[in-house]
């Protein structure tokens, strides 16, 4: 079976299955051996299969953003492997660098990134070090715009002139441009308001659906991660304190709150009514949930 859209392949149900993120022991620690050594993540074992949507959450310094970063080999491990479709990623350095395009990461503020000249330049910045053709750099610049909302009516801009949220749109669209197999990015929607952060979790989300592409997603927002990821691991002081579902991770609140993590305000919202005699259910994440449950209450049927 072979599933077109959009202009990008996918395989079939065979490879779909296929782990295609895999750390054994993972280790990185910071300055080595001097007075400022600094343990960032210790032996993180986890497998993230392709087609997974995950959030990695954590409070500031728990290890997200250097264990994301080991997932295409930017960072090197001090001990343990990544290894990506069966293969250690830094087992040679041809091999490290393909994997930069079949593992496209979005860092945190990425327009910071954006340096050509026009907005059409900057996206088919990734494609042109791919050695891609003229035509098919364009139909993966074009295509990559469509996801994410950006006119081809900007195109001739300097992206300097766009506002936050076009820029960071602009930036996304460098990474899909390359058509990667896993999608990382590292709060993607940091400072952006409600509408902004609204349309870059969509556009990832219609990326995904139209992909089959992995979704790992850094994010200090509890309720961006319940409402679109379908695991959640968190991080703390370097290591997985949890890996589970949204509904599996939200009903440890205490545990959260333990190492610092606020819960959605839904949870809280159910917890306080669960506190005061009300029958809802025990971990209820998103506004979505909460709404039914009391519909149900009620004796009412929740909307189609």
């Amino acid at each position: 079976m072979l599933l077109k859209t959009s202009g990008f392949e996918l395989s079939g149900e065979k490879e779909l299955k296929m782990s295609t993120i895999r750390t054994e022991a993972l280790t990185h620690i910071y300055s080595t051996s001097t007075p400022f050594e600094s343990v960032a993540i210790n032996n993180i074992n986890i497998e993230i299969d392709q087609g997974e949507f995950v959030g990695l959450i954590g409070h500031t310094g728990s290890g997200k953003s250097t264990f994301v970063q080991h997932l295409n080999g930017l960072l090197a491990p001090t001990s343990g492997k990544v290894c990506f479709d069966g293969r250690d990623v830094n087992s040679s350095k041809a091999f490290r660098h393909d994997i930069r395009f079949k593992v496209g990461l979005v860092f945190q503020y990425p327009e910071y990134q954006l340096f050509e000249e026009n907005v059409y330049k900057d996206i088919a910045f990734g494609p042109r070090n791919m050695k891609l053709s003229t035509v098919e750099t364009d139909e993966r610049v074009r295509e990559a715009a469509g996801f994410v909302g950006v006119p081809e009516s900007i195109f001739d801009k300097s992206p300097f002139e766009l506002s936050g949220g076009q820029k960071r749109r602009v930036a996304i669209a460098g990474v899909i441009a390359m058509r990667p197999k896993i999608l990382i990015l590292d709060e993607p929607t940091a400072g952006l308001d409600p509408e902004g952060c609204a349309a870059i979790l969509n556009n990832i989300c219609r990326y995904r659906e139209a992909t089959g592409a992995t979704i790992i997603l850094v994010s200090h927002s509890m309720e961006d991660v319940a409402r679109i990821a379908e695991r959640l691991v968190v991080f703390d002081r370097g290591t997985i304190a949890m890996d589970g579902t949204p509904a599996d991770v939200f009903s440890r609140a205490e545990e959260l709150r333990r190492i610092g993590l606020d819960i959605p305000a839904v949870t809280d919202i159910a917890l306080h009514l669960r506190e005061l005699g009300v029958d809802v259910p025990e971990c209820c994440y998103c506004v979505e949930q909460l709404h039914d449950a009391i519909l149900k209450l009620k004796g009412g049927a929740a909307p189609c």
